[in-house]
């Protein structure tokens, strides 16, 4: 069992469609694979059908960009191997994509009244899989080149963080809340890479409304934020994550597979 639980798609953030992310996921010697687009379960179905015709099972999955209000910072919420309608996942999410996507067309308004050469019909374009805009299509509409390029960081940094003309976020979901709507619809909540959003305070009390698991093998993570994450694991009772995090063109230069995950969680489920 060759397990990536961390994949995303373009309908999301994501630059591959569910079937070339089958096919490298293939080449990669991968067996099951998590399709966790942001706020989105759109794509689980188109991925369940690729991945069959690859002999890939498709782990259902969610990363729900959530916050802790307590401390101000963000926080990312996995879901996993919930109910198919997932009924509650969608209700508290599907404001979350209408607010991201009403606050891109402010940000394109922004650029155009600052003369950067960028159509509206263009970035749709980019985001037609995923009917939500996300930066990373409007980036691809103002400059062709890759997300690791100093040039691409550059922009992008002027652009959207400190005072830059787009720099305006969105008001994100409850962390806790997001953890409830995942064990509402029957599946499993996994805090996403703690080490790089610093989410290692919020674990107690996401464990007190539900947490079972943490994810442990990211790229951000350093040899003690895998030993951190194995220590609160071991203490609340969590089984461990990972994955690759991959976002094809719009990420870092990470291939599918590249990190795997603890079969803790597979194992529990098909043991039943």
């Amino acid at each position: 069992m060759k397990a990536d639980l961390h994949v995303h798609s373009h309908y999301s953030d994501g630059s591959s469609s569910v079937g070339e992310l089958m096919e490298m996921a293939s080449k990669r010697g991968i067996t099951h694979l998590s399709l966790v687009d942001h706020d989105t379960i759109d794509g689980i179905q188109a991925a369940q059908l690729e991945g069959e015709k690859h002999g890939i099972t498709i782990v259902p999955g969610i990363e729900i960009s959530a916050y802790d209000f307590t401390r101000n910072r963000k926080v990312h919420i996995l879901g996993y191997l919930f109910d198919e309608e997932a009924t509650h996942i969608q209700a508290l999410c599907n404001p979350l994509l209408k607010r991201r996507h009403e606050n891109s067309l402010w940000q394109i308004e922004q650029l155009q009244k600052n003369n950067y050469d960028i159509r509206f019909e263009d970035v749709a374009k980019k985001a037609m899989t995923s009917g939500t805009i996300y930066k990373q299509h409007i980036m691809h509409c103002l400059l062709d080149h890759h997300f690791t390029t100093p040039l691409y960081q550059e922009l992008y940094r002027t652009l959207f963080k400190g005072q830059g003309i787009c720099a305006r976020d969105i008001e994100y979901v409850d962390a806790v809340a997001a953890v409830k709507a995942i064990k509402a619809d029957n599946g499993y909540a996994v805090l996403a890479h703690p080490g790089q959003l610093d989410s290692y305070d919020l674990i107690p009390e996401l464990v007190k409304n539900g947490l079972d698991g943490l994810e442990r093998d990211h790229f951000d993570h350093s040899t003690e934020d895998r030993k951190r994450v194995e220590q609160f694991a071991d203490e609340y009772g969590l089984f461990l994550t990972g994955g690759s995090d991959f976002h094809g063109d719009y990420g870092k230069p990470i291939m599918m597979g590249d990190l795997v995950s603890p079969t803790e969680l597979l194992e529990a489920v098909l043991a039943k």
